[in-house]
């Protein structure tokens, strides 16, 4: 269980985003282990998903359209501590022209080809993470994961252990705090330090970042986001609400009811439920036709 990775606020099943109550029956009773790690959880106020009553959420427009245009200018950004080249293990990804261009959160990709992105809230131990990327790489499948500063300095090595896969790392802020309450200058600072922890780490902080303890983005938090190079932030449009340790039954029914193509899938290293999860949501994603890919192949420009 990762205990940095709780949601301070629990969900209201009728607010946006948050996922349909699970089917099939009660979950299996918790271990040890994760009665312990619950209660780590409950001590903690950083939140990834808690959904928001959509005040002030002007960015939540789904983005990603099958060729984005715009003649936008390229975001201004300091010289240093900045997002640059592509945090990607994967050759010859150009970089879609969407990453470049400011708008609305990217919500989901073109839904007219049969790809999902699976994005990965990255923090918790380093057994979870390699279960996630031995069940991937079993699979044939690629995922995104957005690293946490704080988790990216601690074990630089999972992060280019991501990269060695095959699977591209973004940008989820420094200490992953509830950004929709931090003032202009700590918002900034905590976008500005997480590219700098995946600099030290793997030598580039890549093209996508994802604000932390919020669904939507608000102005104050893509002026931070633009300032530190990035041109958007990067929502999703699927949330099996793993962190809140449902169980992996739970979890892989709330993704196949609500993944379609061209979806981003919300979910979290660090938490035992998900990875055990994830080969079903595998399988599911095959039975339906639909390929896990990373974020800059589902949203590349149109041919």
């Amino acid at each position: 269980m990762n205990s940095t990775d709780a949601e301070a606020v629990q969900p209201d099943p009728g607010a946006e985003g948050a996922a349909p109550a699970p089917s099939g029956g009660a979950a299996p009773a918790p271990t040890r282990r994760a009665v312990l790690g619950a209660a780590a959880v409950a001590l903690t106020a950083a939140a990834c998903s808690a959904p928001d009553s959509g005040a002030g959420a002007t960015g939540s427009a789904s983005g990603a359209p099958s060729s984005p245009t715009g003649s936008s200018r390229a975001p201004s950004a300091p010289a240093s501590g900045t997002a640059s080249t592509s945090a990607t293990g994967s050759t010859g990804l150009v970089r879609p022209r969407i990453a470049s261009t400011p708008g609305d959160d990217i919500v989901n990709g073109p839904r007219d080809r049969s790809e999902v992105a699976l994005t990965f809230h990255g923090q918790g131990p380093a057994s979870l993470t390699r279960q996630v990327l031995a069940e991937c790489a079993s699979a044939g499948a690629h995922i995104t994961v957005f690293a946490v500063g704080t988790w990216v300095q601690a074990a630089p090595e999972l992060a280019r252990a991501v990269l060695a896969g095959g699977h591209e790392l973004g940008n989820h802020t420094w200490s992953h705090q509830q950004m929709k309450t931090l003032d202009a200058a700590t918002a900034a600072s905590e976008v500005a330090r997480g590219v700098k922890a995946l600099e030290q780490a793997v030598g580039t902080a890549g093209w996508w970042f994802r604000p932390s303890g919020t669904l939507h983005s608000t102005a104050r938090i893509r002026d931070a986001a633009r300032a530190a190079g990035y041109a958007r932030c990067v929502s999703y449009d699927v949330d099996p609400q793993d962190f809140l340790d449902p169980g992996a039954a739970a979890v892989r029914q709330r993704t196949r009811a609500q993944v379609r193509a061209g979806s981003i899938v919300s979910l979290h290293l660090g938490h035992a439920g998900t990875v055990e999860a994830l080969p079903g949501i595998l399988t599911d994603l095959s039975r339906m036709g639909l390929r896990p890919v990373g974020l800059s192949t589902l949203l590349r420009d149109a041919a």
